[in-house]
């Protein structure tokens, strides 16, 4: 990974590593690993056939992987020496499950597995691309990326180079699809896992800035000054508090003939103290995650370039950095939001809420067809739905829409209500409306009426909850790596795609 010297520059300080993939119609010769399926059957293990192996090496290698215990279990991964013959030094069969409930999510992530057994320097070839290309190729990347940070010493490891079995012209622009979806999300891992120290609001700004003028986006970014001529009040109340100032980003890909709009905000909080309403040390560290939202959003719309998709599609990115001082906003202040509705704040630990208000206002003024919002907003999405599924609020049909999606393409997601009783909930005397209720109940909920209090009429919208699934905290599964998930930059690369072919 590249470091600079300097946290001024408008790149980041390390990026992930990826493995480098290419698609072929066969294996180079001398690969180091061929990486093939293995499903389970009623009585013993399947292994199907695969053009990596001839059918004498195909029937050693089963025997070879029955005689270890290989069984073709759902993420079982069984390596053993390759035929002497085949060119390669191992074999790694990976456990597909049952043939019959095979999906691309469980391919997927069976390919996420494989990448991340494979070790630095190793040239594979995969044969699993027979039963998914585009599942198969995001699994590998998505499970190979390794983030190593700030660390010191070099890590003089080479890339993994992985040759994706498939015919190099019926189905390279599905490769090169997949390929951008997931190379989309590893960017915005990467601006999740960067440390608050060296991702702030001007130098997370200036990346941006950076990102967006090599993908042929236009750019505009507003400083704290600007923000205050042009009446931002909920993103100053919580950038105000820092030493380092609060910016608005608005990132725009504007094809020649589009098909529809869709506006994209994401919440940018690069570091989340919770302010004078302090939250508890432990984990707190965690918190320079609740910058995910902006950074899925970013992933998305760069990606809408690099596909030349024929929607019109802008990132309006409010970034700000909520912390304590003599100068942060206090439980108890009245804010005005860009638009002019009043807000009571009576925990500046609800900030998200605030800089998305403002957000989707000045969203909402372009008059998009669709709007689609992300946060890592509330506890109380993982209170209600774990640490892997994200909430979805918003138009009804939209919201299903949104929900089905993140589902389809294996970031899981579920429809929640606006309830009609938590209308009064929002009712503040002393000013339009309140920033939290009184109650522990329906906080993800609330959150989400507090926001579509800001969306223009006759905009479809959706509000992605990610508090959970943007960030994790356990170890590695599938695809998924510690830390930054990238959640859920699938989803909302998908919707685009669907909604440029569907208009």
């Amino acid at each position: 990974m590249a470091k600079k010297n300097s946290t001024e520059t408008p790149t980041l300080p390390a990026r992930g590593s990826l493995p480098e993939l290419k698609l072929g119609k066969k294996a180079p010769k001398n690969v180091d690993v061929l990486v093939i399926g293995l499903f389970s059957g009623e009585d013993s293990a399947e292994l199907p056939v695969t053009p990596l192996l001839a059918e004498d090496a195909l029937r050693s290698v089963y025997d070879s992987l029955t005689a270890v215990g290989a069984k073709g279990a759902l993420g079982e991964l069984t390596r053993v020496p390759a035929p002497t013959d085949s060119g390669a030094s191992s074999v790694l069969a990976v456990g597909l499950g049952d043939p019959e409930e095979l999906d691309d999510e469980l391919l997927r992530r069976a390919a996420g597995s494989a990448a991340r057994a494979l070790r630095p320097g190793t040239s594979a070839a995969v044969s699993l691309s027979a039963l998914g290309l585009a599942p198969v190729v995001e699994g590998l990347i998505l499970g190979g990326y390794s983030y190593r940070g700030l660390r010191s010493e070099e890590s003089g490891s080479k890339p993994v180079k992985i040759t994706v079995l498939g015919d190099t012209k019926k189905d390279k622009t599905e490769f090169v699809a997949a390929q951008v979806t997931a190379e989309s999300v590893a960017f915005a891992r990467d601006l999740v896992n960067t440390p608050s120290s060296h991702l702030y609001p001007e130098s997370y700004a200036a990346v941006l800035a950076a990102e967006a003028e090599v993908a042929g986006l236009e750019v505009e970014i507003l400083d704290d000054k600007q923000l205050t001529k042009q009446g931002y009040g909920g993103i100053l109340a919580v950038g105000n508090g820092s030493a380092r100032g609060p910016r608005l980003v608005r990132l725009t890909w504007s094809p020649k003939k589009p098909v529809t709009s869709v506006a994209l905000v994401g919440k940018g909080i690069t570091f989340d103290t919770g302010g004078i309403s302090i939250k508890p040390a432990a984990r707190m560290e965690n918190m320079i995650s609740d910058m995910g939202g902006s950074a899925a959003m970013v992933a998305a719309v760069i990606a809408a370039a690099r596909l030349n998709l024929p929607v019109s599609v802008t990132a309006t990115l409010p970034l700000a950095e909520n912390m304590p001082s003599g100068t942060a906003t206090r439980p108890g202040d009245v804010i005005t939001h860009y638009g002019g509705i009043t807000s009571e704040v009576l925990n500046t630990d609800a900030e998200g809420r605030l800089v998305l208000a403002d957000a989707i206002a000045r969203a909402s003024e372009d008059k998009p067809d669709y709007l689609i919002e992300t946060a890592t907003l509330t506890g109380a999405q993982m209170v209600a739905l774990g640490t892997r599924t994200a909430g979805v609020m918003g138009s009804d049909d939209f919201r299903d829409r949104v929900a089905e999606t993140g589902r389809l393409v294996g970031e899981n997601a579920w429809a929640m209500p606006l309830l009609e009783e938590q209308e009064d909930e929002l009712k503040s005397p002393v000013a339009d409306i309140r920033n939290v209720h009184n109650s522990r109940n329906g906080g993800m909920l609330f959150a989400g009426l507090y926001l579509s209090r800001f969306v223009g009429e006759g905009i479809e919208w959706a509000h992605i909850d990610v508090a959970g699934p943007s960030f994790n905290d356990g170890g590695p599964f599938g695809y998924t790596p510690k830390r930054a998930t990238g959640v859920p930059v699938r989803t909302v690369i998908q919707l685009l795609r669907d909604l440029s072919e569907a208009s």
